[in-house]
């Protein structure tokens, strides 16, 4: 009887998790229908924007550019800020350095040298790194001259003519936020880059055009795009309570009825992490943020007036976005007992028509990403055969990330605090095979790795139970979370 009890507990949680993952697969599907409307009619196209060859609509804009120990790229990010096509008179530079090491120096170095040739740059330093980047940021709004502050991560090389072709909308002064689309030049330096590419075009195309064509609510990245400087206090500043304050405010400004703009037909390059224990962190962070965001702000979404019913639920799943890795691993720890269930109590069968959920949504996601890296990549056979191995390498991988990023979830939810951990940067393209030697590179393996490598076991010995008991079922699923655990816990070593 005991055993019965627990069965039935154990296939309530795995259906649970499916069932949710299902709903969040149909409100993916439904941004993919926005996402191709939005296509045949371009709403940026009938957009207001202001006549820049009227010199008294230039409006005066402040760069912000946070940095925090950050040697090997800052060289490359200032020359870029530093050859913007924008009139001089109306462009202020802040550099926001919270570096710790001798970097300090050879930042400061390059801010003299770029002030000697007329920009209007400076060195900004504090006493502490209270507040991390939101901190920065807050410090420098203070006397930011700007009507409109435009933010870089110091991994990032905007175009020339970014600046003419972003701040033009800021016309409507009902417009707070302009975000562009973030670019990749190191898109196939390794499997892991691959990835997080995929999964980036994914959120930049489908997702956020989806969501800002309907005006529903959407998120500064943290980077490559403009605010309106009342807009950022008017909806209370820059806060560090959670490890995504560009999430955060984001939500507090368009609950004050800004509106945001997103050009997804702009693109901003960006160099992805390239080694696993950098892109373990920015995992965490953005996962744990999305989850504290989602304790700070889901009630005010809830209770907001005059907001579409629509707008709401897709506003609580983008909160929840994280959680759904919560699900993905509860439905995969549960699937291996769940097939032992299945053989021994065959009255329970009707419990894993519920399976039959999880394949229609990875059918759902399987035409979504499709859309998406046909419209960045281009069609065709040829194009469709590269997808569908990297779709299966990504779903594969990101299962195999759901053990941390639960973590990451769950302290999110409950409230616990963390550090505020930078991702290292690399510049890949100039330091060639030396970009191995770089220092912030951590050497420590992640506390998780053991449990992943026991995981990568566990779903062997899940493929193994298909053949003693003679159900393949779930063997395909078991095969791709060996694949994605293995190559976590066997890049962890090798990053190490």
């Amino acid at each position: 009887m005991t055993y019965l009890i627990l069965s039935y507990i154990t296939l309530f949680f795995y259906s649970l998790s499916i069932i949710l993952i299902f709903f969040y697969s149909l409100a993916q599907f439904n941004l993919l229908l926005n996402y191709l409307k939005n296509k045949k009619k371009n709403i940026n196209e009938s957009r207001e924007k202001f006549d820049f060859t009227k010199e008294s609509e230039i409006p005066y804009v402040t760069i912000q550019l946070p940095i925090f120990n950050e040697k090997y790229v800052v060289e490359r990010l200032l020359k870029s800020i530093s050859l913007l096509d924008y009139p001089k008179n109306k462009l202020e530079i802040q550099v926001l350095d919270d570096s710790t090491d001798d970097s300090v120096i050879q930042t400061k170095k390059f801010v003299e040298d770029y002030a000697k040739t007329g920009l209007d740059i400076q060195h900004i330093r504090r006493q502490n790194r209270v507040g991390y980047k939101a901190g920065a940021l807050k410090e420098g709004l203070k006397i930011a001259k700007g009507e409109f502050i435009v933010i870089f991560d110091a991994d990032f090389i905007p175009k020339q003519d970014w600046l003419l072709k972003t701040i033009p909308y800021f016309k409507n002064e009902k417009v707070g936020v302009v975000q562009t689309r973030w670019g990749h030049i190191n898109r196939d330096f390794s499997i892991l880059t691959k990835i997080q590419a995929f999964a980036l075009d994914a959120h930049f195309t489908l997702e956020q055009v989806g969501r800002n064509s309907k005006q529903h609510f959407i998120n500064f990245n943290g980077t490559a795009g403009a605010w309106r400087k009342t807009c950022i206090i008017d909806a209370g500043n820059w806060q560090s309570d959670t490890l995504t304050e560009d999430l955060d405010l984001s939500y507090r400004a368009q609950l004050k009825k800004w509106e945001f703009v997103y050009l997804g037909e702009i693109e901003t390059p960006a160099e992805l992490p390239a080694v696993l224990s950098a892109a373990r962190s920015q995992q965490f962070r953005w996962n744990k943020g999305g989850a504290e965001n989602f304790r700070k702000i889901s009630q005010k979404v809830i209770a907001a007036h005059n907001i579409k019913l629509k707008t709401k639920f897709h506003g609580l799943l983008h909160l929840l976005n994280s959680s759904m890795f919560l699900c993905i691993f509860t439905m995969s720890v549960l699937s291996v007992p769940a097939l032992f269930i299945k053989n021994h109590y065959p009255q329970l069968n009707v419990f894993f028509n519920i399976m039959a959920f999880f394949v229609i949504t990875s059918i759902l996601f399987f035409i979504c990403y499709w859309y998406t890296f046909k419209n960045l990549r281009g069609g065709g056979l040829k194009s469709f055969l590269k997808y569908v191995s990297l779709f299966f390498t990504f779903y594969s991988i990101a299962m195999g990330f759901s053990f941390q990023n639960s973590i990451a979830v769950l302290e999110g939810l409950f409230g616990k605090k963390s550090e505020f951990v930078r991702t290292p940067k690399f510049n890949i393209e100039a330091l060639k095979d030396k970009w191995r030697e770089n220092v912030y590179l951590s050497k420590a393996i992640s506390k998780n790795t053991i449990v992943e490598g026991l995981l990568m076991c566990y779903f062997l010995f899940g493929m193994y139970s298909a053949f003693v008991l003679d159900d393949f079922g779930l063997f395909p699923f078991h095969l791709m979370l060996l694949i994605g655990y293995g190559y976590v816990f066997i890049k962890s070593f090798k990053s190490a």
